[in-house]
């Protein structure tokens, strides 16, 4: 499984349309996500402060566009990207992701730890 952090009004477009494509997909040509370990520096990273955010649990074997974990920016890490447009019916969970009093991320929300320990 691997997640992607989005803001509830861009989800809310998403399912309008049928079909996810953010700015992202345009501009370097993937979708951005993460693994469970991963998310929470994501999160902070990119999205301190942020509120009304949503994660998408995403089952890679559901994803019709291509998936690649790489080293774009030669961290050390391998980060998920999805090389196309995001098909819905991947997603398997959406939860919501409420940031602390201070703008920041400490814990990955109940219902996806639970996920994890199945």
């Amino acid at each position: 499984m691997i997640l992607h952090i989005i803001e509830n009004e861009e989800w809310f477009k998403a399912k309008e349309l049928g079909i996810y494509m953010p700015p992202s997909l345009k501009v370097e040509g993937f979708i951005h996500c993460s693994t469970f370990e991963q998310s929470i520096e994501v999160a902070n990273l990119f999205f301190e402060g942020f509120k009304n955010l949503l994660i998408l649990c995403i089952d890679p074997a559901k994803l019709e566009s291509k998936y690649v974990y790489e080293d774009l920016i030669q961290s050390g890490k391998l980060y998920p990207h999805i090389y196309g447009p995001l098909n819905l019916d991947a997603v398997i969970k959406v939860v919501e992701f409420p940031v602390s009093s201070n703008g920041k991320f400490t814990d990955l929300p109940e219902d996806i730890q639970l996920l994890l320990n199945k």
